[in-house]
């Protein structure tokens, strides 16, 4: 599965009626794979809306299936009433279109992990601050910060980057997180990734916390 590129789309308008916040079932071949999304957030890409769709895809590649785009609640309640979405948060679940039908076994998940990883690096040094070492890489690029998780069947990584530069004498310097968690849930592999704007400490620890509960809610779900 190629990694989750860092697109961020801000110019947005949407008419979006309705949201889905709940627990719900996706048929992956002849698996049924139960989802969620973090707290805080509504899966919207049911809801059909092409402007919401294009946001969506341009997050991953055409060789996945998206099975859950989700924003804040607070930006859904801006499109319900007609104001512009802040799009500062929001994350996606996909699956690989070529595994979609087969049962994934340890094997074919780890040979998953490694190609979808491997462009990645290795992780910033211990102690290194995460701005100043996103700082040494050029504009754009994504560099892996940390690992937040790594066993038998789930694989989970904090990214960081930084936007173009803006214009001499504009706003400073924008800043992205992102995780990318993969996970083998029922014979099925799954790609969660979660986006936030990097402005202070408090979107690094929310980052890994929320990354955390989303983890823990999925296998919750999938374990009953």
């Amino acid at each position: 599965m190629p990694r989750v590129r860092f697109s961020l789309v801000i110019a947005l308008a949407l008419a979006l009626n309705t949201a889905v916040a709940a627990p719900f079932a996706v048929q992956l071949g002849d698996t049924r794979v139960a989802l969620d999304t973090p707290p805080g957030f509504s899966d919207v890409e049911a809801t059909g809306s092409p402007r919401l769709l294009e946001l969506a895809e341009a997050l991953t590649s055409a060789s996945n299936r998206i099975l859950l785009f989700a924003l804040e609640d607070a930006d859904v309640r801006r499109f319900t009433v007609g104001d512009a979405p802040l799009l500062r948060r929001y994350v996606i679940a996909v699956t690989p279109k070529g595994l979609e039908t087969n049962r994934v076994t340890p094997a074919a998940f780890d040979a998953l992990v490694a190609d979808s990883l491997r462009e990645l690096g290795k992780p910033a040094p211990a102690g290194t601050e995460p701005r100043a070492y996103i700082d040494a890489q050029p504009p754009g690029r994504p560099v892996l910060l940390a690992g937040l998780r790594k066993d038998e069947n789930i694989v989970s990584v904090l990214q960081g980057a930084r936007l173009a530069d803006p214009p001499r004498g504009k706003d400073a310097a924008r800043y992205l997180l992102s995780t990318t968690t993969l996970m083998l849930v029922r014979g099925k592999a799954l790609n969660l990734a979660l986006y936030t704007a990097y402005e202070s400490e408090a979107d690094l620890e929310w980052t890994r916390t929320t990354t955390e509960r989303w983890i823990g809610q999925i296998e919750q779900l999938n374990n009953r």
